[in-house]
């Protein structure tokens, strides 16, 4: 046995099970120390890991939950659903403080513009909608399309809104003219989700034709293609560091990319069926989804383990979201249930 393995084995020896216990508890939440130097001790930190647990259940809507959101202060929550609606939680009262009605179809996404105390919102009804979170009343629909608007997307810095509908294209609009600037044919089939990057410059999104594509804002160029999903790609979210890009698809995988070389860096297995969502962590190391399978999964990218299965409920989930600070995930659900698990 060479001197490092012995090393290795004397740090684990001296180290006692409860002090480890403790060094980790918060691990998968804040700790961003990689500990990959000892493949057992990895499996410590799965071990250990912190567990969430179901805080509260919000109940409102009268039909499938089809997006939620964090707001900014990680106590609310917007909602959009099958029943027409839009609506914004207080988490701690666990009751709807708005509702935005208008819609005359199932209601795809909803998204809050930063600062503008806006909702921007996307519908079968073929529109693209801005509300007023203040009155609940609506400001303007921005188009009437001939075909669903399956996503949108507001830029972080507050520019922009892009969407991207069932025949395949993506729209660009400016937010504050509120004109449509551009239009990309994106893909040759539906594309389900359409997401800017962090720094707003670039936008990524996900097809029904198995790939996923990264688009440059200003010019509307395709930078990357990325190739691998056996099945449409439901999800794609970019890092928070935006180097990277994470994945999902009906093929029931999780994958991520690496942006500047076009290259799969990770695939995850696990779950038995499509995979609806998937979202970074703040922190960057961890990955959580949800599945058809009717559970959500958390996940470390380094190891590509899972460190917990969040079960129990009868329904599948549609979509998650991290809270801003990583100490909160919130799930909506076919049944019409809204979950909250801290």
């Amino acid at each position: 046995m060479n001197e490092s393995v012995e090393g290795q084995e004397s740090i684990l020896r001296q180290v006692a099970k409860k002090e480890i216990e403790i060094i980790i508890k918060n691990w998968v939440r804040i700790c961003e120390i990689k500990f990959g130097w000892i493949e057992d001790l990895d499996k410590i930190v799965v071990k250990y890991a912190k567990d969430f647990e179901l805080i509260k259940e919000l109940n409102g809507h009268e039909d499938s939950i089809t997006s939620v959101r964090f707001l900014p202060d990680g106590k609310r929550v917007i909602s959009s659903s099958h029943d027409k609606t839009i609506r914004i939680w207080d988490i701690k009262l666990g009751k709807d403080i708005k509702i935005l009605k208008g819609h005359e179809n199932w209601v795809y996404v909803a998204e809050i513009i930063l600062k503008k105390d806006m909702v921007a919102s996307g519908s079968h009804d073929k529109t693209i909608r801005l509300w007023d979170i203040n009155t609940e009343q609506e400001i303007i629909i921005l188009k009437e399309y001939k075909r669903a608007v399956w996503y949108i997307n507001v830029s972080l810095d507050n520019k922009y809104i892009v969407s991207s509908l069932s025949d395949g294209t993506v729209q660009l609009w400016d937010l504050h003219s509120k004109k449509e600037i551009k239009q990309i044919i994106a893909h040759p089939h539906g594309v389900q989700c359409i997401q800017f990057s962090f720094g707003s410059q670039f936008i990524v999104s996900a097809s029904d034709d198995h790939t996923l594509a990264l688009w440059d804002v200003q010019s509307g160029n395709m930078l990357q293609h990325f190739k691998g999903h056996l099945g449409s790609v439901l999800r794609a979210r970019f890092s928070p560091d935006d180097r990277f890009i994470v994945s999902c698809s009906r093929d029931k995988t999780i994958r991520i990319w690496d942006i500047s070389s076009n290259k799969q860096l990770h695939i995850f297995y696990g779950h038995s069926d499509t995979v609806n969502d998937v979202r970074y962590f703040p922190n960057g190391q961890t990955i959580v989804s949800c599945s058809n399978d009717n559970t959500i999964r958390l996940w470390d990218i380094t190891s590509e383990l899972t460190t917990q299965i969040l079960q129990g409920h009868p329904a599948s989930p549609t979509e998650i979201d991290v809270s801003p600070d990583g100490s909160t995930i919130v799930a909506g659900f076919y049944d019409r249930i809204i979950q909250i698990w801290g």
